[in-house]
Formats: C-alpha cells, sequence, structure tokens
C-alpha cells in the first residue's frame, strides 16, 4: 500500500492499522489509547494541524468516527539519536542498483533509536533518492556489502535473488580461541533456528529438521582468535552468530551467543567481528555476472 505523504528527510511516514470497531469513539481516540506513553494533548494537536492523513492525502480530524478509516499514515517524531561516527561507502551505482560498504553500530533502516543515522536514510539523502529501499539487511553489529534498489520498478527482481537463493553470499568472523581447540574445519553446520516475538536472540531445537546451513572454512588462527570464513546456504536471523557458537567458536565481542549479555553503549573499540565479505550473482536484469567485494577488514583478525 503506498503512503500518500513523501519520504522527507530520508524517512517515510509510518502507517497504521486502525480498527474499524471498538470502544472507542473516535480515530483520534484509539490512538491515545495506543499511544499512552505520549502526551494526549500533543497528539490531538498533530490531528489539529493536518499532520495525520488517510490513504488518499486528506487530514484526519480529531473528530473522526472509528471505521471512517482503516489506515492512517503521520510522520514519527525523530528521536534525539546519538550520532554514529561512521560512514557508508558507496562500492556500486547503477540506474537500478546501489551496493555500499555498510560500517558496524550502524543499522540497515530505521530502527529504535536511530533514524537519520541508518543506512537507508544516510543513502536516501547522499544520493537524493527517496525510492531506494535495502532488496536484504543486516544486522546493525554487522559491517560489510549491504545492496539497495534503486527503482521500485525493478525491485522485485533483485528480491526474488534472495528468495530463491540465487546469490553467493561469503562472510568471515574472529572468534576467540578455545582452550584445547583443534583445527577440524571446514565443517558444515545445520541447525533448526526459530525466532520468536517475545525473545532478542533465536531459539535452535535439536529435534527439529534443519532449516539452516553454513559451511565454515578456517581462514587462519593464532594462539588467541581463530579466522573463519562463512558461506551460508540460508539465510535466517542470527544464523552465522548461532552456527559458530554451536561449535564452540562464538564471534569476538558478540552480546548475544552463545549467552545473551546486558545491553550496553556501543564500545567502538569492540565491533562485532563478523564482515560481509563477497556477494556475487547474474544481474537478473542485464545477464552480466556481478562480483563485489568489501574493502574493510576485521581489526581482530590474526596478522
Amino acid at each position: 500500500m503506498r503512503s500518500p505523504l513523501p519520504v522527507r528527510d530520508g524517512v517515510g511516514a509510518t502507517r497504521l492499522h486502525v480498527p474499524l470497531t471498538g470502544p472507542w469513539p473516535t480515530v483520534s481516540a484509539y490512538m491515545v489509547e495506543r499511544f499512552f506513553h505520549l502526551d494526549p494533548n500533543w497528539l490531538l494537536t498533530r490531528f489539529d494541524d493536518g499532520e495525520i492523513v488517510a490513504f488518499d492525502g486528506t487530514a484526519v480530524t480529531r473528530d473522526a468516527p472509528l471505521g471512517a478509516e482503516e489506515f492512517v499514515w503521520y510522520y514519527r517524531e525523530p528521536p534525539a539519536e546519538t550520532h554514529i561516527p561512521f560512514e557508508i561507502e558507496i562500492l556500486h551505482q547503477d540506474r537500478d542498483l546501489v551496493v555500499i560498504d555498510k560500517p558496524h553500530f550502524l543499522p540497515s533502516t530505521p530502527a529504535g533509536r536511530y533514524v537519520q543515522n541508518s543506512a537507508l536514510v544516510r543513502l536516501r539523502r547522499l544520493l537524493d533518492n527517496a525510492d531506494l529501499a535495502p532488496v536484504h539487511r543486516l544486522d546493525r553489529a554487522t559491517a560489510g556489502l549491504l545492496m539497495f534498489s534503486a527503482r521500485s520498478v525493478t525491485r522485485g527482481a533483485y528480491q526474488t535473488l534472495f528468495q530463491r537463493r540465487q546469490i553467493e553470499k561469503v562472510y568471515e568472523a574472529v572468534s576467540a580461541r578455545p582452550a584445547g581447540w583443534t583445527d577440524d574445519l571446514p565443517k558444515t553446520v545445520r541447525l533448526h533456528i526459530e525466532k520468536l516475538r517475545s525473545q532478542v536472540c533465536v531459539d535452535v531445537d535439536l529435534d527439529r529438521e534443519p532449516n539452516s546451513e553454513t559451511l565454515i572454512e578456517l581462514i587462519g588462527a593464532d594462539e588467541h582468535v581463530v579466522h573463519t570464513l562463512l558461506r551460508p546456504h540460508t539465510g535466517k536471523m542470527h544464523q552465522l552468530r548461532v552456527h559458530l557458537a554451536s561449535i564452540g567458536l562464538g564471534i569476538l565481542h558478540d552480546n548475544l551467543y552463545p549467552i545473551l549479555t546486558d545491553e550496553k553503549p556501543d564500545d567502538h573499540e569492540r565491533p562485532l567481528q563478523l564482515l560481509a565479505r563477497e556477494l556475487r550473482f547474474i544481474d537478473p536484469l542485464s545477464g552480466e555476472e556481478r562480483d563485489f567485494r568489501t574493502r574493510r577488514t576485521l581489526r581482530y583478525a590474526p596478522r
């Protein structure tokens, strides 16, 4: 469903589904209850100022009855953000595709307390292109290659590559070397991974049929760390972090796996040692072979 509001400062409007029936007399009454943590007078003023709109872009009044609109759109008030002092680097740009090198700590898209400090919003502003949209995601903590569609009319062709697993993805990681570790790589790890809505981490169920697969190869090691190359066959959430942790090679500076630790402010001297290193595929529009490689390196990799 297309937004009636244009992208503003690189950020699209938020769409909210409004119940057609219920105990609320008006759309505004529902929103006051829905956003109970906000000042109700401030929210009602946004209705009066025409900042809450319907599918056709017309303003929804504060006395619009419940059922008058099933969806409304509005701009989120930008949060006070902590600046992330690392820049994106554009590696490739054409009419349909943009590929960047994303730094650690920068989210792929607006999320939580980060809006302007996201790769998507920075890139939209840098290229003055409101149609840019990611065709896959990287965790905020992960650095490396991230692809964006530059035109909505051709976006589906690139998204389908990922859905059909027609893209070869290669990552690398650095893990603390476990005591007594002996090299048993390469190894293919297969696990059943499931993300539950109420949990930060994914669940691993050893009794169910695996739905994730990664080939793990050794790049090198020293007395402190193990440096691995990762070739995922599937793309489950946190897959690489879970697979490495499952063989005793939890990624260095990972606060989720194998043990969930309390959230702390970002320590820019201790980035997660996971890097999206290579992307290879046949371009669905031109038929050209594409081979993109990051220019970034992992700080704690053995020298």
